[in-house]
């Protein structure tokens, strides 16, 4: 599926400015993010991840990847809603999912054979699991290529997603659904790092805790992506 084209609006001077206005964010985003989704940065010799990955904050793990299997193909939608003050919608996964039960995300698995590209996942999963469909969706690029501990080559798809829509949540994948403010997000004293144990060692990671929300691991690190992609380069 191609990309369509941003919306023509017409964009005052104090709005470009303003990085949380829409024209703000469509300025960034065009500036910022890929217009491709990039590969899976995986040197297949070494067995390293070579782009933004679980292993971020712990390199001295990064030659466990030498012995893991090729990583899986996924998507996640990365969906920033245009409310008057833009925010981030997330789900919380059910506690009967197999894989990062209870876990906050972004909507989104594994790339299906059906599956042309990045986007028709994302924009799949997103319908699936939440019930939010097309019509509200806007793509308009990609983070970089994820890699996680799981076995996951995840590419990010940044969306405008208007408001009005209704959702129906999959009980048996999502939990709940909630929305954080971008602002808060893309504020750099709210990118915390912390650790815990995780296969009988001491693994750090990015957390992003919000009004008692978790927000930490594979989800954190890709929203520290998105800062860097629109706040940073």
């Amino acid at each position: 599926m191609d990309m369509p084209p941003p919306e023509s609006a017409p964009e005052s001077a104090q709005d470009a400015a303003d990085p949380y206005s829409e024209a703000g964010l469509r300025t960034r985003m065009r500036c910022g993010l890929l217009t491709d989704p990039s590969p899976a940065i995986f040197d297949p010799r070494s067995g390293r991840a070579l782009g933004p990955s679980d292993w971020d904050l712990n390199p001295e793990f990064k030659d466990d990847l030498a012995v893991m299997q090729a990583p899986r193909a996924a998507a996640v939608l990365v969906p920033i809603v245009l409310r008057d003050e833009p925010t981030v919608m997330l789900t919380e996964r059910s506690h009967d999912v197999p894989s990062h039960p209870g876990q906050i995300s972004f909507p989104g698995g594994k790339m299906e054979a059906h599956d042309a590209t990045p986007i028709d996942c994302a924009l799949r999963e997103a319908r699936e699991e939440i019930g939010l469909t097309a019509a509200f969706i806007e793509p308009l690029g990609f983070l970089d290529s994820y890699r996680t501990g799981t076995g996951f080559q995840i590419s990010p798809v940044v969306a405008l997603v208007r408001p009005g829509f209704t959702l129906v949540l999959d009980a048996r994948e999502v939990l709940e659904v909630f929305e954080v403010p971008l602002r808060f997000l893309m504020d750099e004293a709210n990118h915390h790092k912390q650790s815990r144990e995780w296969r009988g060692r001491q693994r750090s990671f990015y957390a992003m805790p919000y009004q008692g929300r978790y927000i930490w691991g594979a989800t954190a690190g890709m929203l520290k992506n998105l800062h860097t992609r629109l706040f940073v380069q």
